[in-house]
């Protein structure tokens, strides 16, 4: 009778730093690409979906595309990316903010008095 082998965790999977994904043996050394869904993308971006949108259109976002026909995700490690190098534009100072609204074009209304 044979005996079954024995895994422990470390027999199944290495890592090789601290923090990274594992190298799992079916797929060797190949990368492993973590994908999120909307809900998940409306977590790590506070954007609304119509600018994640207009900004994939212009390029400026990075790509979505579709596991199947229903379900569209991104690729987390390039989001994360462009995190980063907004990150680096902002410190940079290179990103232009939007101006602020001229208070002197306001109009005045009435203020309605509590007393009647």
């Amino acid at each position: 009778m044979v005996k079954p082998q024995q895994f422990s965790q470390v027999d199944k999977f290495t890592i090789e730093q601290p923090g990274a994904l594992p190298v799992l043996p079916h797929i060797g050394s190949r990368r492993v690409v973590r994908t999120v869904r909307r809900s998940q993308l409306r977590e790590i971006v506070p954007l609304s979906d119509t600018t994640i949108y207009e900004m994939e259109q212009r390029g400026e976002f990075p790509r979505r595309f579709n596991l199947t026909p229903r379900c569209v995700v991104w690729d987390l490690g390039e989001v994360e990316a462009w995190i980063q190098e907004r990150r680096n534009a902002s410190s940079a100072g290179s990103i232009e903010l939007a101006p602020g609204p001229d208070v002197r074009s306001r109009k005045t209304r009435p203020v309605k008095s509590d007393r009647g």
